[in-house]
């Protein structure tokens, strides 16, 4: 339980660095699969791509540290 505690504080520690220097990386937000639909008073924009993107890295990164 202790170790699990860890890795979520890492991770947790990790998306908040993310987060705040989101707008530093460059393709972030502007992948293949983003979707950005604007309206006259409308904005909606889903990160798709971008999701799957961090998705398939934290998996991998988890399948390798909690390995047994």
């Amino acid at each position: 339980m202790g170790r699990l505690l860890i890795i979520l504080g890492i991770a947790l520690v990790l998306a908040g660095i993310l987060s705040t220097s989101a707008g530093k990386i460059p393709f972030l937000g502007r992948l293949p699969g983003d979707i950005h639909i604007q309206r006259k008073n409308f904005s909606l924009f889903f990160p798709l791509g971008s999701s799957i993107v961090l998705s398939v890295i934290l998996s991998l990164l988890l399948s390798y540290f909690l390995r047994k």
